[in-house]
């Protein structure tokens, strides 16, 4: 017969209470979709809209949605490693980034020389849990020096896109 004593079962209760919390954090963390990219239909109406006009330019939006951070809705790199990635030129990047921001698809936000932020619509695509929206780049701040080009373009494309729903009903 085996006999436990008080230190014993308070030791056991908190290895109890360590796994509760683990599983929990488990759980949590698989509702932030890792390695999960969402796209919502007005990011699908925006895909072949981009692809109509500009393939390239569709594949670099694909790209950016890939690699979006999920804390934010953006992307920072040069053109030159963009470039690479996509294996065209520096010129031809240039001219999709063109592209896309005429489109308003990406907002190019300079942070130093030649690197950008590229941010997305998070109404388009997202890569983070649907309760971290309120920290996307569109939704609150963006951190940049004032710049009232910048401030106005996001704010346009912004207006242009309202929420939209999600096939459980929530808004994007």
């Amino acid at each position: 017969m085996d006999v436990i004593t008080e230190a014993d079962g308070k030791a056991r209760l908190r290895d109890l209470q360590e796994a509760e919390e683990k599983a929990l954090e488990e759980r949590e963390e698989a509702k932030k979709n890792h390695g999960f990219t969402q796209t919502y239909p007005k990011g699908w109406q925006r895909i072949r809209e981009l692809a109509k006009g500009n393939p390239g330019a569709t594949g670099l939006y694909a790209f950016f949605a890939e690699h979006i951070d999920p804390s934010c809705g953006a992307v920072v790199a040069d053109q030159a490693f963009l470039a690479k990635q996509m294996g065209v030129s520096r010129m031809t990047i240039f001219r999709w980034l063109n592209y896309l921001e005429e489109k308003q698809a990406v907002i190019r936000i300079p942070v130093a020389g030649k690197v950008c932020a590229y941010a997305l619509n998070p109404h388009e695509v997202w890569k983070g849990y649907n309760t971290s929206k309120d920290y996307a780049a569109f939704v609150t701040k963006t951190l940049v020096n004032k710049d009232e080009a910048i401030q106005r373009r996001i704010m346009s494309m912004f207006k242009a896109s309202e929420p939209t729903e999600h096939a459980n009903g929530q808004d994007g």
